[in-house]
């Protein structure tokens, strides 16, 4: 029964920390669509910007590892320094 328990509470454990880890993206993809969204989409003179528009739609769909670095460039060429580094 052991050899049972040992191997469910590993993956247990992984679970948990895969899903702190997506919790975190989830979070810093929200971080990044609000800064992009008040700071960059909206700015005067700023014309649509499909792949950015792409990214915020995937960031809200949960899939953070292809918004994520969309929206880091898009900030970075528009001059702003980011929360923190996105680490995949």
């Amino acid at each position: 029964m052991k050899r049972i328990l040992l191997p469910a509470s590993a993956f247990a454990i992984a679970a948990f920390v895969a899903a702190s880890g997506h919790a975190d993206d989830k979070a810093y993809c929200a971080d990044l669509s609000a800064l992009y969204r008040k700071y960059v989409q909206n700015s005067p003179g700023r014309q649509f910007d499909v792949e950015a528009s792409v990214a915020l739609d995937q960031c809200q769909k949960g899939n953070t590892a292809a918004a994520i670095p969309v929206l880091e460039k898009k900030l970075r060429e528009s001059g702003f320094s980011l929360p923190k580094e996105f680490k995949p």
